[in-house]
């Protein structure tokens, strides 16, 4: 009886959180508009937007998709989609490098 009592409660989270994520949000946008204020340029420019873009895609998985506390949709969101990317760019760079090679041996060597 206590067991299905237990299965049937669902989690509810605590109105805390999402409030302190909402405000780590905010201060990370802010950093990332002083980025652009400052004028920052070249190589640490694009290390700056790309953290704080991260930082920002990874608070709004982990805790509005809930993905923090469900483990198994974690690896189902990203592991598997990232998998497929990292397959996707293998075939590509191959099909880039047959490319290369044919136009190469058929420009130069006039085969």
């Amino acid at each position: 009886m206590e067991e299905t009592k237990k299965q049937e409660q669902t989690t509810t989270h605590k109105i805390g959180i999402y409030l302190w994520i909402w405000g780590l949000l905010f201060v990370l946008s802010f950093f990332s508009y002083m980025v652009d204020w400052y004028q920052f340029q070249g190589l640490l420019r694009w290390s700056l937007i790309l953290l704080f873009m991260f930082l920002k895609a990874g608070l709004i998985m982990a805790f509005f998709m809930h993905l923090f506390w469900e483990r198994y949709a974690l690896v189902n969101v990203l592991l598997w989609p990232m998998t497929a990317i990292a397959c996707f760019i293998f075939l590509m760079v191959a099909e880039f490098e047959y490319t290369v090679f044919t136009r190469i041996f058929y420009f130069v060597a006039g085969g």
